[in-house]
């Protein structure tokens, strides 16, 4: 029932932008913790970014702080991923997944995962 879409992905220059999106479907975001991963081919799926229910409730990893941003708007039901000095490193696919406040669990929800391929 709950569904999450990831879109925005693309191929772009070193240097260059790209803003994701996620929009959940099934339930409401507004007490949930949103987080994106991302994966590389041959390698594990790693943490990028998270934001509780909270405001300025924010975690990044050591290697996008300061190049990515992560915002949420509730009122649509969708959590952003803007992504700013790019880095052929930074080539993945990335997945945006939910964490619900009442489960005794982590990350409950997963989208499909969106491409990004940054060129050198």
């Amino acid at each position: 029932q709950v569904q999450l879409v990831e879109s925005g992905g693309g191929l772009v220059q070193a240097g260059g932008s790209l803003r994701l999106s996620c929009v959940v479907s099934g339930r409401t975001i507004s007490s949930d913790r949103m987080g994106w991963f991302r994966q590389a081919p041959g390698k594990e799926r790693e943490f990028v970014a998270s934001i509780g229910w909270i405001i300025g409730n924010i975690y990044y990893a050591n290697s996008v702080k300061g190049r990515f941003t992560i915002s949420r708007d509730n009122a649509k039901n969708t959590v952003y991923l803007q992504m700013n000095s790019l880095k052929p490193e930074d080539t993945a696919v990335y997945y945006c997944a939910v964490d619900t406040p009442n489960v005794g669990s982590t990350w409950d929800y997963w989208g499909q995962g969106t491409q990004v391929t940054v060129s050198s």
